[in-house]
């Protein structure tokens, strides 16, 4: 695991304890120091004035639905086992959920809209799969799909577009022509920011991050034909920092996503701006804190926030710049391994804070990479090859 020399925060910021670790930061970090936590000849090239802004994106698609939604949020790709009765979904199409409404407040979107495999436009209006009410609104990055045909998405929503109104929320699940059919509430939902989605079939089980309490839930379902059942309900991690945040809602624990085989759950918290791993993920009966630290990395961590698996084993995370925000490096992903090594970083927009929801899909030795660049209100497809092992970007 990579663990960066602490940096001191100012005398105005309050530093955070983890695992008996006292770290912090300074805003904005010095070059020198940048090279010193990463890897220098690799940090050096990704600084340089003449690199590429992206490598060749395959495609670049509107997000804003006709009713005007934006901040999109959440992705998710339709699977290859997906029952689709009526529906027009097809394998490898892309769900995203848009968080705002037309006027840019948060938590007050009500649209999930599609990307068809091959198709969309930069400027016209996208498919709409899902488009709800005030009473299920907010739709955050938690935005997952079951084979059974049902796609299941966090609702986070607020009054007034800041985070003292947000409410507890709730998961809606949608059926496969696009119908709310029911809405989960539960105690240890509080604030779905972000959630894993894990597709056993008849069963499912949901690991959710919530805002509102620095949480992380695993709710067990039993799922049929008419929706999901609730089993269990069990916090399996706490103690992650977290506040509301003007820029971002919150600053708290967001992305994860599960390793089957370790039984481990790894998490981006966004204001503790590092990656934990929860271990014995789906047996555990309590939380005993937030795990423990996987990747700690100043010199890359902006506000760590969406994470998903990339098609060659490692990790990919989003950044905020809610955290940590350095000029140079704005609305970054940033790759690295499981053992908490940074392999590269990819810019997605050349202003801060665009930087949010993304997802891979794999189909033999092609596999489809989507991120969400809220700042434009786009998402942008690439198609890589992972018949060789390389870098993502």
């Amino acid at each position: 695991m990579k663990i960066c020399t602490p940096f001191t925060r100012s005398e105005n910021d309050v530093t955070m304890r983890r695992t008996g670790l006292t770290f912090g930061w300074k805003k904005p970090l010095a070059a020198a120091a940048l090279l010193a936590c990463g890897t220098g000849a690799g940090v050096a090239q990704l600084l340089l004035p003449d690199a590429p802004y992206l490598p060749n994106p395959v495609r670049v698609v509107s997000t804003v639905p006709t009713n005007g939604d934006v901040n999109p949020y959440g992705v998710a790709f339709i699977p290859k086992n997906f029952i689709y009765g009526a529906g027009k979904e097809r394998p490898g199409d892309i769900l995203v959920a848009n968080f705002n409404n037309k006027n840019n407040m948060q938590g007050t979107g009500t649209t999930i809209v599609r990307i068809p495999a091959a198709g969309g436009s930069s400027t016209a209006p996208p498919i709409v799969f899902y488009q709800g009410t005030s009473a299920a609104q907010g739709m955050s990055t938690a935005l997952g799909v079951l084979q059974y045909g049902f796609v299941v998405v966090g609702s986070l929503p607020t009054t007034d577009g800041t985070s003292a109104t947000a409410q507890a929320g709730s998961l809606l699940v949608i059926n496969n022509v696009g119908k709310l059919i029911q809405k989960i509430t539960d105690p240890n939902i509080d604030g779905p920011w972000d959630m894993t989605l894990v597709d056993h079939g008849d069963t499912a089980v949901a690991y959710v991050t919530n805002s509102l309490n620095g949480t992380i839930a695993r709710i067990n379902f039993r799922v049929n034909t008419n929706g999901l059942t609730k089993l269990s309900s069990t916090v399996i991690a706490s103690g992650y920092f977290h506040r509301g945040d003007p820029a971002t809602l919150f600053a708290a624990p967001c992305g994860s996503v599960y390793d089957a085989k370790t039984d481990q759950l790894y998490v981006a918290s966004s204001a503790d701006n590092l990656v934990f791993a929860v271990p014995n993920a789906s047996t555990r009966t309590s939380s005993d804190g937030p795990g423990y630290i996987v990747y700690q990395d100043f010199g890359h961590l902006h506000g760590a926030l969406a994470l998903a698996w990339a098609a060659n084993g490692n990790l990919l995370v989003s950044n905020s710049d809610g955290i940590n925000p350095l000029a140079t490096e704005p609305s970054e992903i940033v790759e690295f391994t499981t053992d908490g090594n940074f392999v590269k970083q990819l810019p997605m927009d050349p202003a801060q804070g665009g930087s949010f929801g993304l997802n891979t899909y794999t189909n033999g030795e092609t596999s489809v990479f989507a991120a969400v660049d809220d700042n434009q209100n786009t998402l942008t497809i690439w198609t890589l090859n992972v018949a060789t092992p390389a870098p993502v970007f």
